[in-house]
């Protein structure tokens, strides 16, 4: 059985391209994920502000693309990428309301 995720490619006010997920991201969806990282080049900002659950398979997508990611993500996560590993190869913020997507 699939894990709910959702995946809501856009772009942010400069341009730069925009990946917001929403839901669990793991072993059963990181297809889906990978798919997306991969249909996508050069720098992305992808928001992780709405997941609430990140594993070990899904950490492992994020660290094949970690050199061009920007990470938005709640504090929650912030741990995960932390003790991982992953905030020392790519950029980890909070959420940045200039960068929301529009409306």
């Amino acid at each position: 059985m699939t894990t709910p995720l959702i995946l809501t490619p856009g772009r942010n006010p400069d341009g730069t391209a925009r990946l917001v997920a929403a839901g669990e991201i793991d072993m059963s969806n990181i297809g889906s994920l990978a798919d997306a990282l991969d249909a996508t080049s050069g720098p992305l900002v992808l928001d992780l502000t709405a997941v609430e659950y990140l594993d070990s398979a899904g950490l492992s997508v994020l660290f094949a693309h970690a050199d061009r990611l920007v990470l938005v993500v709640a504090p929650l996560l912030e741990p995960v990428l932390s003790v991982s590993g992953l905030a020392a190869l790519t950029t980890v913020r909070g959420p940045d309301p200039d960068d929301a997507p529009p409306r």
